[in-house]
């Protein structure tokens, strides 16, 4: 849906330009190929792999459910929904597909109802990013199927570097903008209760380094899957990108467990062996011991053992 304060479009363009290219330069074309899915071979075998599923399993409209892919961005969802795209009765709605998303967001119930309710699949992935503070409120909607919702998470230290290396100083001028009054309806100041806007009008973003930012933007976010109930909710499911990446086949039955989907090891074919940790960021102390905090939590919750993150 459009947002009152959004910028025109020549500067929504402009931006994404400079985005990429900077997500280019330093993560290579090569990264950002993959990243954006932009292989014509690939996006064909994919879109043939999934008319012969629908040829074999005629499903009539309206049994699809709807699954929501939702987190913070720079967490590990790319990697999530490029292995549920391979399951051939997956219909995945990215969050550049213009027919359920303007500029990132999703557009109207109505729209979104629609798409999931026309779909010939058993399953429609849906990635509402920036609409994750909403994901309550979409599980719920009326004339669905009852959906599943998949909570992405990353390490703090490795979601931060990410996040400036390909979004820059974004979240250092979000908080600053909820800190100050003038974010307006724009997605990062969604649904924060009272502490949490408390909170972020404690900090001095005049000297707060965009990774500090970027770090305490993923405690702010993540903290949402308490703060909204998920937590209590079976039909959500707090997904760890480092539990994934350190043992795919393992995880990834977890997760064909939660959507009721049958395993194939194709789902985790992309992933591949991770390189050495990095040192962790030089954060500003009091961030850094709310992040490590959360991440205790998030990991508890999602059953893992302390070794696979570092928090």
């Amino acid at each position: 849906m459009a947002q009152q304060d959004e910028p025109s479009a020549w500067a929504y363009t402009a931006r994404r330009v400079v985005r990429h290219l900077r997500w280019a330069r330093t993560e290579g074309v090569r990264r950002l190929v993959e990243e954006d899915r932009l292989d014509p071979v690939q996006q064909a075998g994919t879109a043939l792999a999934k008319w012969r599923w629908r040829r074999a399993h005629p499903q009539p409209p309206g049994r699809a459910v709807p699954v929501y892919l939702v987190g913070l961005q720079r967490s590990g969802t790319n990697m999530l929904a490029r292995g549920l795209d391979v399951a051939p009765s997956f219909e995945v709605r990215n969050e550049n597909d213009r027919r359920v998303f303007h500029r990132f967001r999703l557009r109207s119930d109505a729209v979104l109802a629609d798409v999931v309710r026309r779909s010939r699949h058993r399953h429609v992935l849906v990635k509402p990013l920036c609409d994750t503070h909403r994901v309550d409120e979409l599980l719920g909607l009326a004339g669905l199927r009852p959906g599943r919702a998949l909570w992405a998470y990353r390490d703090v230290d490795d979601r931060a570097r990410s996040e400036v290396a390909k979004f820059g100083d974004a979240n250092l001028r979000a908080l600053r903008a909820i800190a100050d009054g003038t974010i307006g309806d724009r997605w990062q100041g969604q649904r924060l209760d009272g502490p949490a806007r408390e909170l972020i009008a404690g900090f001095d973003y005049d000297r707060m380094t965009p990774h500090t930012a970027a770090a305490l933007f993923w405690y702010v976010r993540n903290s949402l899957f308490f703060t909204l109930g998920l937590a209590d909710r079976d039909d959500t499911l707090l997904c760890s990108y480092d539990a994934l990446v350190a043992a795919p086949a393992a995880y990834t039955r977890r997760l064909c467990a939660f959507l009721d989907l049958p395993y194939d090891p194709a789902l985790h074919g992309h992933i591949g062996p991770r390189g050495p940790r990095r040192p962790r960021l030089e954060l500003d102390g009091r961030v850094r011991a709310l992040c490590t905090e959360l991440a205790g939590r998030l990991d508890a919750r999602a059953g893992l053992d302390p070794a696979v993150g570092r928090g």
